[in-house]
């Protein structure tokens, strides 16, 4: 691998603000005056500037889940077993305090509703879903406020502190795999969407989503789970106290073929370790995990080949497609409380690896051989997340003050090769790279009175690398740098309601390699245009929350958001595609109502308009942007005793061609639960997924392909079924 580091005319200040940044972490570490217990009352520090010594503090209100009080007990219609770990009291500078489309969910309103795959855990984000179209080894396909987010791009995607997204990822910018995760660990997953938030950097301008696990298990789980289509499952977590501390270990095993005639032969291994002391706000802990999975994938087919016969709605085109991938990581957490506010200091180390083969348009480019590729992408990352938070007076006004430093560096091994059946034919391209990026950011929360809130904030990204690739014409070192300002108002409440108005600017930032690249990778004398390493956003939000009626609250955000250019790094040929400048605005409208205890119900219906917004004559239409979402649910049961749960999702239309005459299938898909909890911990529970059996597809595209036997190419639908019916029964035990 090559040496790291900025070697270009912007390197003095990457290298400045990188040692700032240390230094400013290296405090946050040793600062003895960190941050005092959410939950007690304020006292008031050295630095007030004017205080009145009479006036109490006014006590903050508790954070509450999507659906119910994080104080209240496991959610009654939760099936796992595992209440969410209470949060403590949020700040006035607590995403959630700040906008409409934030949110909270606990790990057991997570756990109380059936899924067919683990990323789908992520679709408590309202507006957002998750799809599958190769094997279930690969990450998901994600879709959010008009953007199809391909496999995690505008989507932060963090799990106990630790980035999932990877920048120039042999896949595609912003791979974010989340196969890893295990979802009865789940404490809490927030929930924030729009470039409005200083702490949320590259890849957050759409959406970002932050996973906490548990720090200890309520109880000792042992689950067994077998299905449809060889799906087998064992899961075990439990934690005990260990000195002044606790330890948790799980452990995951998973196996299932699919529905389809090329079997899946999925073989996931999957565990967790942790020992932690204290609490979430003032304690600290240190985590490994550990993660391998191999498959071999049906990827997405020609629609022209279902309809010749050729194949089945489940057949394959290339069997040998698939792939093995594995991520190792270990990370430290701590947090200290103080009469001054709260600090907050997280490191880690991710080491992780991808092989992965597809062929996606057959004989189009080879007649020979076919077009099966391989993408290999292997790398280190390291990184530090540090921030203080400062509760004072000024002026007599309640204040919090945030600063922090985020920190990462990548060193990269990646590669793109043609292969026939799995086999090495040639090499596309070949690259090690290394890419460091840091960002340094602040907020002020204002509280002016008792109905109206402000805060302002400013983030500096600088991002930088070098790239040694195989043709020499493509290497090269870069950087580059942003400012981003946020502000946002609160209004409220009045009579349960509060209106909330945001604006920030924020970024995404591109594959290093497109902005060293010179050359064609295949002909190596194609002159190719390089494109910037950042790419600006911008965007707005108002909304409105209610929660006058008793049990309901009810949220409404109407949003726009831009980007400069949506620039993409295409790993599948090697080269970097900028597209054109875009707007999309949309709302979101989001309920939970829960007239019982034992009782819950949930609607979400979400609409966005995407284009391009300079003129083409190939059109305005942005492919694969989705228009309308919705979902909703009901669930029920209590701590014994009968449970169950229903949710359907719609998955409207999107273009798949920039003038719009070419639209993919909506798709409504139901999955139920039914199950029961005896006295003793033990709980019985059967899961039917697409209840209904919809023949509807997971996704569609539209390109270019040719058969076998084809004289040439052919402008098709590319879709990849939706699972048919599939039953799981569970078998668990709590002690």
């Amino acid at each position: 691998m090559s040496d790291g580091g900025f070697r270009s005319a912007a390197a003095p200040k990457a290298r400045a603000v990188l040692l700032m940044g240390t230094m400013i972490g290296t405090a946050l570490i040793v600062s003895p005056t960190a941050a005092r217990a959410q939950t007690a009352p304020h006292s008031l520090p050295q630095i007030v500037v004017e205080a009145p010594a009479a006036e109490p503090e006014r006590p903050r209100r508790r954070q509450t889940s999507r659906h119910q009080p994080a104080s209240s007990p496991a959610s009654p219609a939760a099936s796992a077993a595992v209440p969410a770990q209470e949060p403590a009291t949020p700040a006035m500078s607590a995403p959630v305090n700040l906008s409409a489309s934030a949110s909270s969910v606990s790990g057991a309103e997570i756990n109380a509703l059936p899924v067919s795959r683990v990323g789908e855990v992520l679709e408590a984000v309202p507006g957002l879903i998750v799809t599958q179209h190769s094997g279930e080894g690969k990450a998901n396909q994600y879709f959010l406020r008009g953007f199809n987010l391909d496999h995690g791009t505008d989507l932060a995607i963090t799990v106990d502190g630790m980035p999932v997204n990877m920048p120039t990822h042999g896949h595609g910018q912003g791979y974010a795999d989340i196969n890893f995760m295990i979802p009865e660990l789940i404490s809490v997953m927030n929930l924030r969407k729009g470039p409005y938030f200083a702490d949320v950097g590259d890849f957050g301008s759409a959406g970002a989503v932050s996973i906490d696990y548990l720090r200890a298990m309520p109880k000792n789980l042992a689950e067994a789970t077998v299905g449809s289509f060889g799906y087998r499952r064992l899961l075990s977590a439990g934690s005990t106290k260990l000195d002044r501390g606790t330890v948790l270990a799980a452990f995951e095993a998973n196996h299932s073929n699919g529905p389809w005639e090329v079997p899946d032969k999925i073989r996931k291994l999957n565990g967790v370790l942790r020992y932690s002391e204290g609490t979430l706000t003032d304690g600290f802990s240190v985590t490994a995990m550990g993660y391998a999975n191999r498959w071999i994938s049906t990827d997405q087919v020609a629609l022209r080949a279902i309809e010749q016969g050729r194949i089945t709605r489940f057949g394959s085109l290339d069997p040998t497609d698939g792939g093995v991938s594995s991520r190792f990581s270990l990370s430290g957490r701590y947090a200290k409380t103080s009469d001054f506010g709260q600090t907050d200091v997280n490191a880690y180390v991710i080491n992780s690896a991808l092989q992965l083969y597809n062929n996606f348009t057959y004989f189009l480019d080879d007649p020979i051989n076919g077009d099966q590729f391989a993408q290999y992408d292997r790398r280190m990352v390291y990184g530090l997340n540090a921030s203080q938070r400062f509760d004072y007076r000024f002026a007599g006004l309640p204040v919090e003050t945030r600063i922090g430093v985020q920190g990462r560096a990548d060193s990269i091994n990646v590669a793109l090769n043609k292969t026939l059946q799995r086999s090495y034919l040639s090499t596309v391209r070949a690259d090690d790279v290394e890419q460091q990026s840091i960002g340094l950011w602040t907020d002020t929360t204002v509280r002016w009175t008792d109905w109206l809130r402000t805060m302002v904030g400013v983030r500096e990204d600088v991002f930088g690398g070098q790239v040694r690739s195989d043709t020499p014409a493509n290497s090269g070192t870069t950087s580059a740098s942003l400012t981003s300002p946020k502000a946002g108002i609160v209004l409220g409440p009045w009579l349960g309601t509060e209106l909330f108005g945001n604006a920030g600017y924020g970024l995404h930032s591109n594959d290093i390699r497109g902005t060293t690249i010179t050359v064609d990778p295949i002909d190596k004398t194609t002159l190719l245009d390089r494109v910037p390493l950042l790419v600006r956003s911008k965007g707005a939000e108002i909304g409105v929350r209610n929660k006058s009626v008793p049990g309901l609250t009810s949220a409404l955000a109407v949003f726009i958001l831009d980007f400069d250019s949506e620039l993409l790094f295409v790993g599948d040929a090697g080269t970097t595609e900028p597209s054109r400048p875009s707007r999309r605005v949309g709302m979101e409208w989001t309920n939970h109502y829960q007239p019982q205890p034992w009782l819950g119900v949930d609607l979400d219906l979400a609409y966005s308009h995407a284009r391009f917004t300079n003129p083409d004559p190939a059109g305005n239409y942005i492919p694969g942007s989705p228009g309308w979402v919705a979902s909703g649910s009901v669930t029920f049961g209590r701590e014994t005793g009968w449970f169950g749960a229903l949710r359907g999702r719609y998955f409207g239309a999107r273009p798949l061609t920039e003038d719009g005459w070419v639209h993919s299938q909506a798709s409504l898909i139901f999955n139920a639960r039914l199950g029961y909890r005896f006295d003793n911990g033990i709980r019985l529970q059967l899961d039917a997924l697409n209840l209904f059996d919809a023949k509807t597809n997971q996704i569609e595209y539209y390109y270019m392909s040719r058969l076998a036997g084809e004289p040439t190419g052919v402008g098709d639908r590319h879709v990849h079924a939706v699972e048919p019916l599939a039953l799981r029964a569970t078998l668990a035990g709590s002690f």
